[in-house]
Formats: structure tokens, sequence, C-alpha cells
């Protein structure tokens, strides 16, 4: 499939259980040493490739490639090492013939360009356009899908007594003035996704309203990207300390999503959660 094609395109891919309600999986292909969950795992490029189309046999339709961690109290990483760790994964992935959309995780825009003219049909930028002023043009002349996601201050500091009013308006309203921003900048409306940011800035309890009125963000009329998958406040609520104990929680937590309206959703584990979700979407769909 063509990116040019857009998200909406992506969306409307759904298998014949998702015919009514869609949705896309997009899989983490991390390319770190200190990421929460697998950090260290697929630093060596040919691990990382064959991680991805093991992850796209499995289900994912996008594939999403980092080489920064973005856990609460990382370190920035240059440009130039976060090129050299995810541009053979992105060239690996498409040399072996990848057909998922694959997603570039960066702020930084000289990474974002070598990525988009390598390949990359999305940008997957946590700080929603604010960490890099040249970012917002790279991707509007990629005519790149591009991730906009909610964060409160920055990796290193965001968990530090983050706190909100009413979590859920704040979010939505600064999405609302992220997508303007981005439509100022030459990006199309169609191209744009939403992300409250789980984790990002929140406390267990700001993630759980967040999940609980997500409907409330469908008003911003882009599709919904949630990004709960092995997170800490599922190993506070569950008392799993390690991340990969923690599918059971991101299982729940992603069919909540679901009904609730989200309709993209990166994990680590790609197979059980789609398998859920397919559940939870022909239940939906019945009901």
């Amino acid at each position: 499939m063509s990116g040019t094609q857009g998200v909406a395109a992506t969306l409307a891919l759904g298998r014949p259980s998702e015919a009514t309600v869609g949705f896309t999986l997009m899989g983490v292909v991390n390319v770190t040493p200190d990421s929460f969950s697998d950090g260290g795992l697929y630093l060596d490029p040919m691990a990382a490739v064959s991680h991805g189309l093991e992850l796209e046999a499995q289900g994912a339709e996008i594939l999403d490639i980092g080489g920064e961690s973005t856990r609460p109290g990382a370190i920035p990483v240059g440009a130039e090492e976060e090129r050299r760790r995810v541009m053979p994964v992105l060239e690996g992935l498409i040399s072996a013939g990848a057909r998922a959309r694959l997603s570039i995780d960066t702020y930084k825009a000289s990474v974002a360009a070598e990525a988009l003219a390598a390949g990359a049909r999305m940008l997957n930028d946590v700080t929603a356009l604010r960490g890099d002023p040249e970012l917002a043009e790279v991707a509007a002349a990629a005519e790149a899908d591009v991730c906009l996601m909610h964060m409160l201050g920055e990796p290193r500091t965001m968990q530090r007594n983050p706190r909100y009013e009413d979590v859920v308006d704040e979010v939505r309203a600064f999405l609302s003035e992220r997508i303007e921003f981005a439509l100022a900048r030459g990006i199309a409306f169609e191209r744009l996704i939403v992300d409250p940011g789980i984790g990002f800035g929140k406390t267990a309890r700001h993630n759980l309203e967040l999940l609980t009125r997500l409907d409330e963000l469908r008003a911003l009329g882009r599709p919904i990207l949630i990004g709960t998958s092995r997170k800490s406040f599922l190993g506070r609520l569950t008392g799993r300390a390690d991340p990969s104990e923690r599918l059971a929680g991101t299982i729940a937590s992603n069919v909540i999503a679901l009904e609730r309206g989200a309709r993209i959703f990166r994990v680590h584990d790609v197979a059980p959660v789609r398998d859920a979700l397919i559940v939870a979407a022909a239940a939906l769909e019945a009901g």
C-alpha cells in the first residue's frame, strides 16, 4: 500500500472480523540500550529487522522504529547516534520486503528527513512538533503521516509530580492546538493522528481517567493512537514489577481503549493483543 494514501486508508484495511470496528496494530521496534521494557534486545540491526518482520507476521500494519528511549528519566541521544541506530534497521526492513508502513519515532528533523527519504512513511513525535522547529516542514514536504502526542515536560522530568486541573480537558486542548500548528505548517489534516501520551507526565490515576474518557478526544476528528503496552502504571495496578509480565494489563487497557474510540494500538506483543482486539471488536459490532 502506498504511503501517500494516509492513515484513513490504513484504518480501512480491517480484516473481515474487524469490518465495522476497525483497528490498526503498530509494532514496537526499539533500537535502544535503555528502553524500559526491551532495551538492548535489538541493538544488532539484523536482530531488529528480524523482530520487525516477526511483528509484521503477527499482524502489525505499522512498524515504529525508535533509536532514543523516552522512558521516565531517559537521557537524550544525539542525532548522529540516533541515525546510526535506526537507519540500518529501516533500510534492512525495506530490503527484506516489509509490507508494513514504516514509522520513525523521533523528534529530530535531521533524523526524520533521512528516514522519510529512505522510505519511512510516518513520523511518531512524542513532542508533537515542539522538539525541533524544522520538523513540521520536513514532515509536510515528505507528505508523511504524523502522530502528535501529549507529554508534560520532557522524559527526564515528566514524572516529577505531574499535575492537572482536568487531565482530559488539558490533553484535548493541547492536541487541538498542535493540530492547528501542524495545519499552519502545511501538514494535511487527514495525515494527522493524536495520542494522549499515556505515562508521559501522568500519574496512574491520570492514565486511567484518560482511558475511561478517551471518547472525548474523538471530537478532534483524527484517529486516536494509544500506547499502554507494558507501562509502569499497569505494573503498579497488578503488582507486576517486570514489564514483560504485564501482557494481561496491556490487553485489558487496549480493549477498554478500543471501546472508547482508539483505533491504532502501539504494542510490543502484537499477536495476543490482536486476538483480544478482534474479539472485542466483534462484540462491539454485534452490540
